[in-house]
C-alpha cells in the first residue's frame, strides 16, 4: 500500500509559538546553574535545535539514539541506548528532550539510565504526546502538543527517511483518500505502524 501526506494537524506557526513558551518555562525553572540537554535522534533534531536556541540559560546539547527491537513491527518493550563518545553528565541536571511520547518505553528507559548514569535530575520535554498508546506511565515536564492516535510526520520526524523536512507537522494516509487536505480517521495509517517505519516510542 502507498501512503500520501494528509491534512496539516499543527501548523509550523503554532510549533514555534509553542517551542517559545516551552524554552521560557525551562529558563524559569533552571535559571542559575547549568542545564545539560539530551537530546533523542534522529526524530527531536529540529525540536531540540529549536528549543536550545530560545533557551537563555546555560546549557550543552548532546544526541543520544534509542531504539526498541523484537521480532516483528511492535516494541519488545526493550530499548537499546547508545551515543557517540562519553555521556558525562555525573552530578548534572538534564532534560531529556524528544519528539513524541507514546507507549513511554523509551521515555521511562532514556530516564532511568541518565539516572544511572549519574544526573542529579532527570526531567523530560516532549514535542508530542499520544496518550490513548500509553502502557508506561511515565512524566512529562514540558509538553508542546497532546494528539490522537494518529501517524504524525515532519518537523524532524519520518516516514521511511521522508518528510523530516516539513515545517508543518502532518498526517500520513493512504493514498487515494480525500484530496481536500482533511483525512478521516479511516484514512489515517493504523497502528501497529508499517514496519517500513517501525514502532514508535
Amino acid at each position: 500500500m502507498a501512503f500520501e501526506l494528509g491534512e496539516v494537524l499543527i501548523a509550523a506557526d503554532a510549533i514555534e509559538r509553542r517551542v517559545r513558551t516551552l524554552a521560557a518555562a525551562i529558563d524559569r525553572d533552571y535559571s542559575g546553574g547549568r542545564l545539560h540537554l539530551v537530546a533523542v535522534l534522529k526524530g527531536a533534531c529540529f525540536f531540540a535545535a529549536d528549543l536550545a536556541r530560545a533557551m537563555r540559560c546555560d546549557l550543552s546539547l548532546e544526541f543520544v539514539q534509542a531504539s526498541s527491537y523484537g521480532a516483528g513491527a511492535e516494541s519488545s518493550g526493550q530499548v537499546a541506548v547508545s551515543y557517540g563518545g562519553e555521556l558525562d553528565i555525573d552530578g548534572a541536571r538534564v532534560l531529556l528532550v524528544d519528539d513524541i511520547v507514546d507507549s513511554g518505553r523509551t521515555a521511562g528507559a532514556m530516564t532511568a539510565h541518565l539516572a544511572q548514569c549519574g544526573a542529579e535530575s532527570v526531567r523530560t520535554a516532549a514535542l508530542l504526546s499520544k496518550p490513548d498508546r500509553r502502557v508506561l506511565d511515565v512524566s512529562i515536564d514540558y509538553l508542546g502538543f497532546e494528539i490522537p492516535d494518529r501517524f504524525v510526520v515532519g518537523y524532524g520526524m519520518d516516514y521511511a527517511g521522508r518528510y523530516r523536512n516539513l515545517a508543518d507537522i502532518r498526517t500520513l494516509r493512504a493514498s487515494g483518500g480525500s484530496g481536500n487536505g482533511v483525512s478521516p480517521a479511516s484514512e489515517i495509517i493504523p497502528t501497529p505502524y508499517p514496519p517500513a517505519y517501525g514502532p514508535r516510542r
